[in-house]
């Protein structure tokens, strides 16, 4: 039986994405030039979301279509139970994905093939640690999210007494994190004399290789200290800077990929723009990515600073007051012209003054990029979705512009109009009395703070793990008071023009 369109008609008969089925896709559909019996691995992924695989994934997959990096495949891996469902979907379809670019002037399919095994997740992650050991394995990159670095937030510092680290402290052979089975692995290597592999973080964290860098050997040493100093000395941790916005998949996505005749279970959507930019540190090799548009540079910091200054902390700026008022996507959000002038007037007199140009880019220039890439209205992300685990993202992507303006005399008080979005957000209703749902691992503690400072706004400022010393800092604590008190007395929409008529 057909099955229908969401718009009414009926959709083509559907390919089930499968090897078997490349060659029978629809030919507006791109799909793997190379045989994918020749791709041999070379990376280990861990954390293999739609971010990766519409990033990563598909860098290495543009190098193969020019017959390059066959013997750099990706071979999948997850460390959470809920791994594993994704695993089941991507190994039914032979580890393939559907890519759709949305853009304004229309829709785009191609079929990518870097990927060619996801392993089993297990509690002990043996099948992991087995395959990082194996010396063809000479990346192990990771998406594991802002917050999956165990860092104190107050002192960006290793936090060795997280249970997770204690755990794979005592049990270095049974980890349950994705660095306690590095360190496994790597001891594996040593021992067999087969050299040590590049970790190679893909997550939005300035300095994201020394990040991880510390996490792994701050871990390692805390039972093997010799060991740890060899991690130190062999690996290489290079930093880089990612950038594309990848909506989550839903039912919408799947019955997107469906338009083009394929059924798959597990479609990425993605806009038009992608930029990676990695310090050239590997030491076991790596692909040519710089063939395939990659900027390879020792100056990967300001790349990082405008991007997560700019980028991810203008997706908080405007998510948090988006969802308040029920706002349901980013490029509503950036119709509203009280949040899009919130959004222009924070970043050009408080952010931008901190961020250093980078080659054929100034920080206002990026800011009408990113106006143009989050006005995108085929692209449907969330607001839910950006304003997800505030507690690590306004710490990595707005909290540091506050510092710097305090530290150079500039101006906070938007800056702190966010963070008292942010307290409101985190109270859990939005303005026309709708339940927020929780959307912070540390949820629970972050309602109950901001219900707190309805009446003693400092309270919020007080998380010391997040905040630090911001609390004691009078012309940010009195602006974040004055606009919280704003906020519950007169509603977002006032308060946001309040600040742009300043």
């Amino acid at each position: 039986m057909d099955e229908l369109m969401a718009d009414g008609g009926k959709a083509p008969d559907l390919l089930s994405l499968s090897r078997d089925t490349l060659a029978d896709l629809p030919e507006a559909v791109i799909r793997p030039s190379y045989s994918l019996d020749q791709l041999t691995p070379g990376i280990v992924h861990i954390g293999l979301g739609n971010f990766h695989r519409a990033h990563q994934a598909w860098y290495l997959h543009r190098l193969m279509q020019q017959g390059k990096a066959l013997d750099w495949a990706i071979i999948g891996a997850g460390v959470r139970p809920a791994d594993a469902a994704q695993r089941e979907r991507l190994l039914a379809q032979d580890c393939l994905t559907t890519l759709i670019e949305l853009d304004p002037s229309g829709k785009a399919a191609e079929v990518t093939g870097a990927m060619i095994d996801f392993l089993p997740v297990e509690s002990d992650n043996a099948a992991l640690i087995a395959q990082m050991a194996d010396p063809a394995i000479r990346i192990v990159s990771l998406t594991v999210t802002e917050g999956g670095y165990f860092l104190d937030a107050a002192t960006g510092g290793f936090d060795a007494a997280h249970p997770d680290m204690q755990h794979d402290a005592a049990y270095p052979q049974t980890p349950r994190t994705a660095f306690g089975a590095m360190i496994a692995a790597l001891r594996l290597r040593r021992d067999a004399g087969h050299g040590p592999f590049t970790g190679q973080s893909c997550d939005n964290l300035q300095g994201n290789g020394k990040i991880l860098r510390q996490t792994v050997a701050s871990l390692a040493r805390l039972s093997d200290p010799e060991f740890a100093d060899w991690i130190d000395a062999h690996c290489s941790f290079p930093d880089a800077m990612v950038d594309c916005i990848v909506p989550a998949t839903g039912p919408s996505e799947i019955a997107l990929v469906q338009t083009f005749g394929i059924s798959d279970a597990a479609p990425v959507t993605h806009e038009n723009f992608r930029q990676w930019v990695i310090e050239d540190d590997f030491c076991a090799g790596r692909p040519p990515w710089e063939d395939v548009g990659v900027t390879m540079t020792d100056k990967v910091d300001v790349f990082e600073a405008m991007k997560i200054r700019i980028l991810n902390g203008g997706h908080q700026i405007i998510a948090d007051p988006a969802e308040i008022i029920g706002v349901e996507t980013i490029a509503t959000a950036m119709a509203h012209p009280l949040i899009r002038g919130f959004l222009h007037k924070v970043v050009t007199e408080e952010i931008a003054p901190h961020v250093a140009p980078v080659p054929g880019m100034t920080p206002q220039n990026y800011l009408s990029l990113i106006d143009r890439r989050f006005s995108n209205p085929e692209i449907k992300d969330t607001t839910r979705r950006v304003a997800f685990d505030g507690s690590s993202r306004h710490p990595g992507f707005l909290i540091p512009s506050i510092r710097d303006g305090l530290a150079k005399g500039t101006p906070v008080t938007g800056l702190a109009l966010a963070s008292a979005l942010w307290a409101r957000y985190c109270q859990g209703t939005r303005e026309d009395g709708t339940p927020i749902a929780p959307n912070d691992p540390n949820w629970d503690d972050l309602q109950a703070t901001a219900r707190r400072a309805r009446t003693e706004p400092n309270a919020w400022l007080e998380m010391r793990h997040i905040y630090g010393d911001l609390a004691q800092r009078h012309e940010f604590a009195a602006s974040f008071s004055t606009w919280l008190d704003m906020i519950y007395d007169h509603g977002v929409e006032q308060t946001l023009r309040t600040y742009l008529e300043q």
